[in-house]
């Protein structure tokens, strides 16, 4: 041990005389029996004049001695002639008056607040609590705030208490805002027994001994490689502080449950600095289990900023089997290869809480080979690479840490790397905000992850993690990316506001996509694309300011009991190749679309509710051909599905009911198959097919309608087969401008305006058909040139 500490014989106090009374002179015209002979003796001594006692003797009554049964006849005791001592008290056996008081009684309750507590400010710690056991007075006075206070920063430098309830635990208080009236004692009792580092003053406190009597539980060192070397010290108890100052190139090694914290003025962290230049600056080994290490600044600065041994470079290093605490540290590290914070290996544990992990030239906290610990309420920000790197099995729990400005991925879990992250802000990093690679597979839980200049969430090369309850909104790509065979679970988040998708899964990704609210995005809230296949349910997809949902270039998924709505363009897009499956979803109120397959889109539309959109419900283009079954699709602004542009599709079961215009329309060459539809109560007409439309409508009931149940023109050539066209506001079917059509076994009836129309040049192919039950309109049929075939049960070709 390299203390500088005096020898035992140095350490031993002088005594001290003191020095006699010096009587003053006295006023001749003075009366003895005046002045009480005790009073004398108190005020006697240079400085009488000013002494305090002068101020109240005015007020102090004349004392008189009480006569005894010899001299009561009128004999009386004079005043003693020896003004230096206290006079001799008469025995006296009757009551007496006025008995002079005590000098023990004057001290104790006559003598004023100011001054004892003048004479108490140069006692210490010890002579305080003595002095407060003599009487309630004292006991007040000794225990007053701001006495302790004086001491308590002459020892511990700190201007706020720092209470250390138990080990492990220290904090700093508000004296005001202390539930006890005095917390600087409680503290200075908490903290009594500890080894204080602080350079210069060993040799000053070991050679004054009689200045700090009573201070024996005390060490004073001028280094802390010295402190951590007393542990032999009797009454030590692990305890280490270290004072105000920059200590460099010491060689930290902890191998015991030692607790080593800083002791400053203010902001305690920026005015205690550790700084190595060679090596780690402190290493946590085997054997630190309950190490502490707080309130300090910690930094690795090394001369040789790009050296290549990556395991040595470090500010903090932390090894198998040990777990200490780490707490309001400031960390910082030059050197750009390493980490500002490593922690390796089986069975390390540690828990860092409180930091500032910002500034550093590679990643900020490392967590790597099994390693685990609690990282909570720390600041890590603005470092080169991750702020947050977890690799190899690493399994941390990090609570409410602030992650930002990074120059890379805010946190970064990479190869098996795993991780409970909880209630963490991270922003404005570079990258993503967090990054999962290489069947890592971290938790996320109720994170804010915002304003990323890249993305929120980065999942790819085989990443998973669980993704719950977090916000993600406001970043410059998607806030989700998935890609390549990633299978992830996004679950209960908010993805909003982002400056292009919600959630982007691209490239073979998967993931399920579940009870989260998408809303607000400058394009797609879910996109789908490149051979994805994710699972997306229980969604809410709404007011995004492109589409909904955007499945293309070949994408999958099975898509189903979301509700999208309120987007500006398509609910759900459906294109090149793609192939979704779509299932008791609640799809309106959208601004164009409701569902758009186009650019042979295919795929599956099955038990959905789509309803309310300013354009159709349903639009089928391009070659597109989907699956649409059991829908309900109803109050379109325009139609309630349309297929045009050489469209297809099985459209099955459906209910297609109160929208503005047609039920269905099928034109410019395309060819559907509408079977067992119930299209009804529209407000125009129930299926309209023109400009070259073909299609097979069978076993369809189309009823209610405010047009023409079917109506069929301009070269356009459907077969409508076993179809029940039945209590039309106007004709059943109407057939005009050189379409055909082809009509087998069709039930016609109680139509207003008549069961069938053909226009002249008409030719249709009819065969079982039943119409009956209509009402005759010879006079609006001739005026649209039209010809009525009523009451007909059965045709041939004409």
């Amino acid at each position: 041990m390299n203390s500088v500490r005096a020898s035992n014989v140095s350490r031993r106090p002088r005594r001290v005389s003191r020095p006699r009374p010096v009587q003053p002179e006295r006023n001749p015209q003075e009366r003895d029996e005046d002045v009480p002979a005790d009073m004398v003796a108190e005020e006697s001594g240079p400085g009488a004049q000013n002494s305090p006692y002068q101020l109240r003797r005015k007020s102090l009554p004349k004392r008189t001695v009480c006569p005894t049964k010899t001299n009561m006849e009128g004999a009386s005791t004079s005043t003693t002639e020896n003004f230096g001592h206290r006079p001799k008290r008469p025995r006296v056996s009757g009551k007496c008056q006025d008995l002079p008081a005590p000098a023990e009684q004057y001290l104790q309750e006559k003598l004023p607040d100011e001054v004892v507590l003048k004479i108490f400010s140069y006692l210490l710690e010890q002579d305080l609590c003595r002095a407060a056991c003599v009487c309630k007075r004292f006991s007040e006075l000794a225990n007053d705030p701001i006495l302790w206070k004086r001491l308590y920063m002459e020892v511990f430098e700190y201007t706020r208490p720092m209470m250390h309830p138990e080990a492990g635990k220290f904090y700093q208080i508000n004296p005001e805002e202390y539930e006890q009236p005095n917390p600087w004692k409680e503290s200075f009792q908490q903290l009594y027994k500890g080894a204080h580092v602080k350079p210069g003053f060993a040799e000053h406190f070991y050679s004054n001994p009689a200045r700090y009597k009573g201070r024996d539980n005390m060490f004073y060192y001028d280094t802390i490689e010295d402190a951590l070397g007393g542990g032999q010290e009797p009454h030590f108890d692990g305890l280490i502080f270290v004072h105000s100052g920059i200590y460099t190139d010491e060689w930290i090694y902890i191998e015991s449950p030692i607790t080593m914290i800083g002791a400053a003025p203010g902001k305690v962290a920026e005015k205690v600095i550790i700084e190595n230049t060679r090596d780690s600056t402190f290493v946590f080994m085997e054997g630190s289990e309950d190490a502490y290490v707080g309130y300090m600044t910690i930094r690795f600065n090394p001369d040789d900023k790009s050296a290549q041994h990556h395991n040595a470079h470090h500010c903090l290093e932390i090894t198998v089997n040990c777990s200490p605490i780490i707490d309001h540290c400031i960390i910082r590290s030059t050197c750009t290869v390493g980490s500002a914070v490593c922690v390796s290996g089986q069975g390390a544990c540690p828990t860092i809480k409180h930091c500032n992990i910002s500034d550093c030239e590679n990643v900020g906290l490392y967590i790597t080979d099994h390693a685990q610990g609690i990282y909570e309420d720390n600041e890590i920000s603005n470092n080169a690479l991750a702020g947050i790197w977890v690799k190899n099995h690493g399994n941390p729990i990090i609570r409410r840490n602030h992650i930002h400005h990074g120059r890379d991925v805010g946190v970064f879990t990479f190869d098996h790397g795993m991780g409970y992250f909880e209630s963490c802000n991270i922003h404005r990093n570079r990258i993503a905000g967090f990054e999962v690679k290489a069947y890592a597979n971290p938790t996320v839980v109720r994170c804010e992850i915002h304003h990323g200049q890249t993305g929120g969430i980065y999942v790819h090369e085989k990443g998973r993690g669980q993704f719950i309850e977090n916000k993600i909104y406001a970043n410059n790509f998607a806030g989700v990316w998935i890609t390549s065979n990633s299978d992830p679970t996004i679950r209960g988040n908010a993805i909003f506001n982002g400056n292009q998708g919600g959630v982007y899964i691209f490239g073979d990704g998967r993931g399920l996509i579940e009870g989260n609210d998408i809303y607000g995005n400058a394009l797609a809230g879910i996109q789908i694309r490149t051979n994805s296949c994710p699972i997306v349910r229980h969604n809410k997809i709404h007011d995004g300011q492109h589409g909904g949902i955007y499945v293309h270039e070949k994408g999958q998924g099975v898509i189903e009991e979301n509700e999208v709505y309120s987007n500006t363009l398509a609910g759900v897009w459906v294109t090149t190749g793609s192939t979704p499956v779509l299932r008791r979803n609640r799809i309106h109120s959208g601004k164009q679309v409701g569902v758009y397959f186009y650019d042979n889109g295919h795929g599956v539309l099955e038990d959905n509710d789509i309803y309310n959109h300013m354009y159709s419900g349903v639009q089928i283009r391009t070659g597109s051909n989907p699956k649409i079954r059991r829908n309900k699709i109803w109050g379109g602004q325009n139609g309630g599905i349309l297929v045009y542009n050489s469209g297809l599709g099985f459209i099955e079961d459906n209910e297609i009911f109160d929208n503005a215009m047609a039920g269905v329309w099928i034109k410019t060459d395309s060819n559907p198959t509408l079977r067992r539809n119930k299209i009804h109560d529209g407000r125009d007409g129930g299926i309209c097919i023109f400009n070259g439309g073909r299609g097979l409508l069978e076993e369809n009931d189309i009823f209610r309608n405010a047009q023409a149940g079917v109506l069929i023109s301009t070269n356009s050539h459907p077969v409508l087969r076993k179809n029940r066209i039945f209590d039309g506001f106007a004709a059943g079917i109407e057939i005009t401008n050189h379409a055909t059509a082809t009509l087998e076994g069709n039930q016609i009836f109680n139509n207003r305006f008549g069961g069938l129309f053909l226009a002249s040049g008409v030719n249709v192919t009819m065969k079982d058909n039943k119409i009956m039950n209509n009402q005759d309109a010879i006079e609006k049929a001739v005026s649209r040139g039209v010809t009525p075939v009523t009451q007909q049960t059965e045709t041939p070709s004409v």
